[in-house]
C-alpha cells in the first residue's frame, strides 16, 4: 500500500471505486483495440490510424488545436487514455488504482471526475504547447497530480485520514527528475510537471479548506 492511515473517523469511507475502475478499463480496452499489446516486448508501437481522432498534436493533419477549434473538444482530454507500450500502461494503471481509488472512496466519484478532467485537460495543453509536433499520451499527468494532492493533504490536513509513505513521494520525485534528464526516452515531461503542480495546489487549498 502507498498510504499511512492517520487517526480519523473513517465511517464515511465508501468501499467501491467505480470511476477509477472505469478509467482503468477504458485505458486497457483502448490499448488492446489499437494493437500495441501484441508487442510482447513492450515496444513503442503506435497504430496511429485508430488513435488519430484522440490525439492532440501537430504531427498529423487535423489533430492539433485547429481540430479543437473546429469543435473536436474531446482532444483536450482523450490523450490521457492513450498508452504506447505495455510497461507504460502497466505503470500508469497501477498508480491510478493505488491513488485514484482512495481519492474516489474518500471524496466521491464526482470530485474524482472533476479532478481528472481539469488535470487531464490542463496537462495535455501544457504538453502540446511545450512540444506541439510530438504525439503524446498517458495517465501520468493525472497520476502525478494525485501524488501531489495526497502529499499536501498528508502534510497539512491530518483529518483527511491518509498520507503517502515518504519513500513513495521520494521515489516518484526521483522518477520525475530521471524523466526530465532524458534517461528513459521520449516522455511527456511537461504533462508530468503541470499535473504535479496542479495536484500540489489543489491538495494544499483543499487541506486548508477541508471537506466536511
Amino acid at each position: 500500500m502507498a498510504f499511512n492511515r492517520l487517526p480519523v473517523n473513517n465511517s464515511f469511507l465508501r468501499t467501491s471505486s467505480p470511476l477509477t475502475l472505469s478509467i482503468v478499463a477504458v485505458s486497457i480496452v483502448l490499448a488492446v483495440w489499437t494493437g500495441f499489446i501484441s508487442c510482447v516486448s513492450g515496444c513503442l508501437y503506435l497504430n496511429t490510424g485508430p488513435l488519430q481522432p484522440l490525439l492532440l498534436t501537430e504531427a498529423f493533419p487535423d489533430t492539433g488545436m485547429q481540430a479543437v477549434a473546429a469543435g473536436q473538444f474531446w482532444r483536450l482530454l482523450t490523450p490521457i487514455f492513450i498508452h504506447f507500450s505495455l510497461l507504460h500502461i502497466a505503470f500508469n494503471m497501477l498508480w491510478m488504482w493505488q491513488l485514484g481509488g482512495p481519492f474516489e472512496r474518500r471524496l466521491g466519484y464526482v470530485e474524482l471526475c472533476s479532478f481528472v478532467v481539469v488535470v487531464g485537460v490542463l496537462s495535455n495543453i501544457a504538453q502540446y504547447y511545450f512540444n506541439p509536433d510530438a504525439p503524446f499520451g498517458g495517465m501520468s499527468g493525472v497520476v502525478y497530480a494525485l501524488l501531489g494532492y495526497f502529499w499536501m493533504q498528508g502534510r497539512f490536513n491530518p483529518r483527511f485520514g491518509m498520507a503517502l509513505h515518504k519513500p513513495i513521494v521520494i521515489m516518484m520525485l526521483i522518477w520525475f527528475v530521471i524523466c526530465w534528464a532524458g534517461l528513459v526516452g521520449n516522455i511527456a515531461n511537461m504533462a508530468h510537471t503541470a499535473g504535479l503542480l496542479i495536484g500540489v495546489l489543489w491538495g494544499y487549498i483543499s487541506a486548508r479548506v477541508p471537506h466536511p
